[in-house]
């Protein structure tokens, strides 16, 4: 973190797992459909009509994986419309699970070309197609744990920056990182006695 110009945190830091803990990823179908889901709300921020999102949800089978807060902003445009834009670095940590990006690095912006390692929605391809033509190759869970374990360090020296009047010291900022850990929070599962269920995408815990 040093490296990056951040505060490092303090000594008792909690850890997001323990030794002994088990860990895991969702299936990778799981993924794949919240990665398409964001892609349909990243498209109704940019233009997309409600009824081309909402069609392509119904015909792709995925309603049932929007969440509630995403199915008001696809149909009505209710919401944060801002908080929606952000999912751009959710979504990239997710393509970096599925193995279709290949760097995660946190000084990084998100890459070029994950639009076009999304379902290409103008172009009519359906969640099916776009698995058909994608070969994902998920990362082994551990690295996948290990970097969330960074993650979440980094997002607390990034609101510590900002807590110190700090700026940023790269082109990622406070509200990136956040997003990334979000994906990796929710693609994670730990299993041991301190830990929960795992939680939805909209109950995932970033207050500490």
């Amino acid at each position: 973190m040093s490296r990056l110009g951040l505060p490092l945190p303090p000594a008792q830091f909690p850890l997001v797992w323990e030794p002994g803990d088990e860990v895991e990823l969702r299936p990778t179908a799981e993924i794949e459909a919240r990665l398409a889901v964001l892609q349909v709300v990243l498209a109704r921020c940019f233009g997309m009509p409600a009824e081309a999102g909402m069609s392509w949800l119904l015909g792709s089978h995925l309603v049932e994986t929007v969440t509630p807060p995403e199915w008001q902003f696809v149909m009505g445009g209710r919401g944060d419309h801002r908080s929606f834009v952000l999912h751009h670095d959710a979504a990239f940590a997710l393509a970096w699970v599925l193995g279709l990006t290949k760097h995660l690095d946190p000084s990084e912006p998100t890459d070029e070309r994950l639009t076009e390692l999304l379902p290409n929605l103008v172009g009519g391809e359906t969640f099916a197609q776009w698995r058909s033509r994608t070969l994902v190759a998920p990362r082994d869970a551990v690295e996948v744990a290990a970097l969330l374990d960074f993650y979440y360090c980094l997002d607390w020296g990034h609101l510590e920056l900002e807590r110190l009047g700090g700026t940023h010291p790269s082109l990622i900022d406070a509200n990136a990182i956040g997003q990334r850990r979000w994906a990796l929070e929710w693609a994670v599962i730990l299993r041991g006695p301190y830990h929960d269920p795992p939680a939805g995408w909209e109950e995932v815990d970033l207050s500490t």
